[in-house]
C-alpha cells in the first residue's frame, strides 16, 4: 500500500507566509518540500494593474463567466497538470493536499474563468489560486486553456482585493505574463516591509455599500483566527453587489473594467 505523504500543517504554512516564505517541490511526485525566500520578490501593485484595451474589451463583452471559490480543487489540479513546453510542475501531491486543507479552513481561495459551449454548459478554462491572510493575498499559480482566461481571473482578483480592502498582492516570481499586467520586482527586504505594514492593520471586511462585513474575521495577534483571509471572497461578493447597484448586474465584467480603468 502506497504511503500517503502528510500535509504541511496549516499553522506552519500560514506562519511561513507571514514571514515571507513559501513551500515548493522539485516535481509533481516529490514527497519532500523546501522553503523559498526569493532575493527578488514579484508583487502586483493594486493601483497599477495594466488593463490593456484588448483585455478591457474582453471583460466588457462578458466572454467569460467568473466565479470565486467555486472550483478550488479543479483549479489547483489544472495548475499542477503537465503543460506542453513547460518545466516540471512544483505543485506536488503533498502541496496540493496542503492547500486544499487551507481552502477548507478558509485561508486559500480561487478565482475561476468559465466558457459556455453551444448547449450553455460552462467549462473551466482558466483560473488562479493562492493564500489570503489579513490584507495580503499570495498568488500561487494560474492556468489558462483559452485566450485571456487567466488574465480575466487576475483582473477580477485585483478588483476584488481593492474592493475588499486588501493592500498587498504577492506574485512570488516575475514572469513576462505577470510583468505585462503590471507586476514588478522588489528586494525581499522591501517586500517584508510591505508585508509587515499590511499585517499591522487588521482586516474587518468590505466597506459599507457592498457586501456586509458581518462575520468577516478580525484577526488575532498571529493572524490565524477562524475565517482569516476573507478579503478576496468578501471583496468579490461586494463587487457583484456594486454591479447590481450600478445597474450592471447583467454585465459585471463591464463594471470590473470600469473600476480598473479609473485608477490603472
Amino acid at each position: 500500500m502506497a504511503r500517503e505523504d502528510p500535509i504541511i500543517p496549516p499553522e506552519l504554512l500560514l506562519r511561513a507566509y507571514r514571514a515571507g516564505i513559501f513551500p515548493m517541490s522539485d516535481s509533481r511526485d516529490d514527497p519532500d518540500i523546501y522553503w523559498v525566500e526569493p532575493r527578488l520578490r514579484a508583487i502586483l501593485p493594486l493601483d497599477h494593474f495594466h488593463l490593456s484595451k484588448s483585455l478591457a474589451r474582453t471583460l466588457r463583452r462578458e466572454r467569460f463567466t467568473v466565479t470565486c471559490n467555486t472550483a478550488f480543487d479543479a483549479v489547483i489540479d489544472a495548475c499542477a497538470a503537465p503543460r506542453e513546453g513547460a518545466e516540471e510542475s512544483w505543485i506536488s501531491r503533498r502541496i496540493r493536499e496542503s492547500y486544499r486543507e487551507l481552502h477548507r479552513l478558509g485561508h486559500a481561495h480561487s478565482i475561476e474563468s468559465w466558457l459556455a459551449d453551444e448547449s450553455g454548459t460552462l467549462h473551466l478554462v482558466g483560473g488562479l489560486y493562492g493564500v489570503g491572510f489579513g490584507r495580503v493575498f499570495c498568488g500561487e499559480s494560474m492556468f489558462s486553456r483559452a485566450t485571456d482566461a487567466s488574465k480575466v481571473a487576475l483582473a477580477w482578483l485585483v478588483a476584488a482585493m481593492r474592493r475588499g480592502g486588501a493592500e498587498l498582492l504577492d506574485c512570488q516570481f516575475s514572469t513576462p505574463h505577470l510583468a505585462s499586467l503590471g507586476a514588478v520586482e522588489i528586494p525581499q527586504s522591501q517586500y517584508l516591509g510591505l508585508l509587515e505594514a499590511a499585517l499591522r492593520r487588521p482586516y474587518a471586511g468590505a466597506s459599507a455599500g457592498g457586501a456586509s462585513s458581518a462575520g468577516a474575521a478580525v484577526f488575532d495577534a498571529d493572524g490565524l483566527g477562524e475565517g482569516a483571509g476573507f478579503a478576496v471572497p468578501t471583496g468579490f461578493a461586494a463587487l457583484l453587489d456594486d454591479a447590481v447597484e450600478a445597474g450592471l448586474s447583467s454585465s459585471p465584467g463591464n463594471f470590473i473594467a470600469q473600476s480598473l480603468t479609473h485608477t490603472s
